[in-house]
């Protein structure tokens, strides 16, 4: 008997072209930035655009496609302003210690981007509460945090791609409870963090200073360096 089974190259031509403008890609990721200080308060963001975003989020992929995340968008004046109370306890700890120890001129900037995020939060004008649709425990917490963190990247970056800024924080989950208390979310539900959502303040970020790939990749073996041919 033949096959009827053509071979894939036929089926599927094969191309030199990238499918996206690599340049603008490049572009999206390197400079979607967490943004704390450049929010701009005084702006109201639609509805629409938040779950635009999230529309996109939502194809990022997940553990046997369980698709168990959850978002909760909050843009009640009230409860925007209980959750930054929540926030700002959450986060005296840290903040103290950082104020007692400011360490060097990098440190201090992160501190003070902190530090005006907990003076500013109640006035963004959205807040997301990124959750999972399970309970987490040390036996499943690798697949359900590694099933929620594709989706809210991908959120961060449509975020950027349409002129707003956010950032991943975590102060008010030692409060969790009060939040779930706050905004209703039922026993079995894990919530992951906080992003506030606004427009920013000009959208000329440029990349973050990062350590470059070749400084923690390795080849075959721990340790073992990428070949300089193969770094560009």
């Amino acid at each position: 008997m033949t096959s009827t089974t053509e071979p894939q190259e036929d089926i599927v031509p094969r191309s030199t072209e990238p499918p996206f403008d690599t340049a603008e890609i490049d572009r999206l990721l390197t400079t979607t930035r967490s943004v704390r200080r450049r929010l701009d308060l005084s702006r109201p963001v639609a509805l629409d655009v938040v779950m635009e975003c999230l529309q996109t989020a939502v194809h990022a992929p997940s553990a046997s496609n369980t698709q168990l995340w959850r978002w909760l968008v909050v843009t009640d004046e009230g409860l925007r302003h209980e959750l930054a109370r929540l926030y700002r306890a959450g986060g005296q700890d840290y903040l103290r210690a950082n104020a007692e120890n400011p360490g060097d001129e990098s440190s201090q900037r992160v501190y003070r981007s902190a530090q005006h995020l907990v003076d500013v939060l109640d006035q963004v004008p959205v807040l997301v509460v990124p959750c999972i649709a399970a309970e987490v425990d040390q036996r499943n917490a690798p697949a359900l945090y590694g099933s929620v963190f594709p989706a809210l990247w991908s959120f961060m970056l449509a975020l950027r791609a349409r002129g707003l800024g956010s950032t991943y924080t975590t102060f008010h989950l030692a409060h969790a409870k009060e939040a779930a208390a706050l905004l209703d979310i039922p026993p079995g539900i894990t919530q992951v963090g906080l992003v506030p959502v606004a427009y920013t303040v000009g959208t000329d970020f440029g990349p973050a200073r990062r350590r470059p790939a070749t400084e923690v990749t390795y080849l075959d073996r721990w340790g073992a360096p990428v070949p300089p041919a193969a770094t560009g």
